[in-house]
């Protein structure tokens, strides 16, 4: 995920409780290390979270749905640059962000929506929401790359789904085992499935 120097005091904030909440999850994260990550006044954060800790959380599981969302679109120009996209080459790109992190810094992040997720979904309406959200916001724009791709507008948003979700599970086997197997095999197995479907549209 992108480095904050370049943001205003709120969103750095904002992205560094993302960042802890992806390492450590939510209940580890606590007000004063994102102020220290962030590198602001512990102060700022009642003027600019007067909802606390919860308002924080929800605001960066929702700065996360947002950035995977935008991610889909550079993936696709990045695939364009090299050939024609297909839906089984947007997968593997979106995959290959996990593995080259997870070689290149070792096994420590997850996906900070999937954390919330799995700590407050039955607590905390509405970091749950928020993070229903957040997975919307990111499956949106992989359906309409799946529809311009050729895949049946009816079935785009339920493949985008499936690869949301495989990708998901695979990042907690790879964090579990602590390697990419995974990873490389939602890719493998998927691929077929992926473009067949825009085939058969």
């Amino acid at each position: 995920m992108p480095g904050s120097s370049e943001r205003g005091p709120r969103e750095r904030m904002v992205f560094s409780a993302a960042q802890l909440i992806r390492r450590d999850g939510v209940a580890a994260t606590g007000m004063r290390e994102v102020a220290e990550h962030a590198g602001a006044p512990r102060g700022s954060l009642q003027h600019y979270f007067p909802g606390g800790k919860r308002q924080l959380v929800g605001e960066a599981v929702g700065w996360a749905g947002r950035y995977a969302g935008r991610r889909v679109a550079r993936f696709l120009a990045e695939l364009s640059r090299t050939g024609t996209p297909t839906p089984s080459g947007l997968f593997a790109a979106m995959v290959r962000q996990w593995t080259e992190e997870y070689e290149a810094d070792g096994y420590g992040t997850g996906c900070p929506v999937a954390a919330a997720t799995t700590e407050c979904a039955a607590t905390d309406a509405d970091t749950r929401r928020a993070a229903a959200t957040a997975f919307a916001t990111w499956t949106a724009p992989v359906a309409a790359a799946l529809t311009d791709m050729g895949v049946p507008a009816a079935r785009a948003a339920s493949l985008a789904t499936l690869m949301i979700s495989a990708l998901e599970g695979a990042i907690l086997i790879a964090r579990a085992e602590q390697d990419s197997r995974a990873l490389t095999t939602v890719v493998a197995e998927l691929a077929p499935l992926l473009d067949g479907a825009a085939a058969a549209g």
